[in-house]
């Protein structure tokens, strides 16, 4: 099967999966296409039992799909460029700080929270996994995805200043999530004993990676916006911004610093370039954002079509389930300590929206990212047990968390307009 077939199966299932959820489902995009195509991957392992060539079919195209390439060096720039370009940059700015440190920090906290208490779990249920490797798994699934929670926000309402926080968090934390699992990841291939991490060179890598991210994607999008401003061609316009998140992810890559980073920074870049721009015509304007909305929409459904998939790679057993259960809550409670110490740390000078750190953490989801990176795990880093793992805890946060955000939003406008009148009376 040559790649134009592959990629032609798939878009034949994603917009039959979507005709199917925008026809009787009517569920958020994402949500209804991650359901109906879990479900239907759950049935041709129920017909593989009569059919073995079908599953073997389903399972060989997944196996021609090299993750790594595909979503981390290939669409996930298209897809964050394509988030950050909806966003607001002036709106940005005014949540700049606690954004950068959910983004960084937030991530650092939660990926050691989760690494030790699950490092401390498996022993006590007598599964030896080194230190490493389950820190390794908190980098991998701390961060939350932009692509799960952007399509579900507008959905909701929720304040705005809490909605940029959220988005411009999410936009940016993958990255960085990305950075520090693939530090985490050349550490543990490096055989390097746990009681020789150090916190102080993962940490410089770490800054490097992405404040050359932030610099490159500032670079990119000024010197975008500018040519963009010099012609009026909407057709060369689009090739442009194309050629930014394109060319740009090459170049990131070659310089060793976060390429997802650098996107968001590029097309924030571009967003304002669009709203208030000089030397832009309304025709550009508006053919640019609708490029990019469909080439979102495209990548959206193709990414959670491979996610309801990919449960056909996936080894399930009691222990493993249980142990998905726990880490579930694991993850809930270890992203609303960050929040909490680091929301605690900051109130005094930067305002937070009531129930703040729980709507991020419920709203925190977790998605294709998390999945991407468990399946590029060697074999040596546990990898079955953590790909398990990841899938039990997406499968939660989307289906779960992402069915029941508006209601926890709306329980918190209540309470909040409850104890507002009490506090008046």
């Amino acid at each position: 099967m040559n790649l134009f077939h592959l990629i032609s199966i798939l878009i034949v299932f994603a917009a039959t999966f979507g005709y199917l959820n925008e026809r009787f489902l009517k569920l958020p995009a994402i949500i209804g296409l991650f359901l109906i195509s879990m479900a239907f991957s759950l049935l041709v392992l129920l017909l593989g039992n009569v059919f073995p060539s079908l599953l073997s079919y389903e399972k060989s195209i997944l196996n021609q799909i090299d993750f790594q390439n595909f979503l981390m060096k290939g669409i996930l720039g298209l897809m964050l460029f394509a988030g950050a370009l909806r966003l607001d940059l002036e709106q940005m700015k005014t949540q700049r700080i606690p954004i950068f440190i959910f983004a960084t920090l937030g991530v650092l906290i939660s990926t050691f929270i989760i690494g030790i208490a699950l490092f401390n779990i498996l022993g006590l249920m007598g599964i030896s996994v080194p230190l490493i490797h389950t820190l390794i798994f908190g980098a991998l699934i701390s961060p939350t995805d932009p692509i799960a929670i952007l399509g579900i926000l507008n959905k909701t309402s929720i304040a705005k200043s809490l909605e940029i926080k959220i988005e411009g968090e999410s936009l940016f934390n993958d990255g960085v999530g990305y950075v520090l699992f693939v530090t985490l990841c050349h550490i543990a291939t490096q055989k390097i004993g746990d009681a020789q991490l150090s916190f102080f060179p993962i940490a410089l890598l770490f800054l490097k990676e992405v404040g050359g991210a932030l610099i490159l994607g500032y670079l990119l999008g000024k010197l975008t916006t500018h040519a963009l401003s010099k012609i009026n061609n909407y057709e060369v316009e689009v090739l442009l911004t194309l050629a930014l998140v394109m060319g740009g992810y090459m170049l990131a890559d070659i310089l060793r610093v976060s390429g997802p980073i650098a996107m968001v920074v590029g097309g924030l870049m571009i967003g304002k370039g669009l709203t208030k721009g000089k030397g832009l015509s309304d025709i550009t304007k508006d053919y640019v954002r609708k490029f990019w909305e469909l080439i979102d929409a495209l990548l959206n459904a193709i990414l959670f079509l491979l996610l309801g998939l990919t449960v056909l790679q996936v080894q399930f057993n009691k222990e493993i389930f249980i142990i998905g259960i726990f880490c579930i809550l694991l993850v809930l409670l270890s992203r609303f300590i960050s929040l909490k110490v680091l929301t605690l740390t900051m109130k005094n000078w930067i305002f937070f929206e009531p129930g703040a750190s729980f709507i991020m953490t419920w709203g925190g989801l977790r998605g294709g990212i998390s999945i991407a990176m468990a399946i590029i795990l060697s074999q040596e880093i546990s990898k079955d047990l953590f790909l398990s793992i990841t899938y039990i805890i997406v499968v939660f946060s989307i289906l779960v968390q992402g069915l029941t955000l508006e209601k926890v939003v709306k329980k918190f406008d209540a309470n909040v307009e409850k104890e507002t009148k009490r506090k008046i009376k």
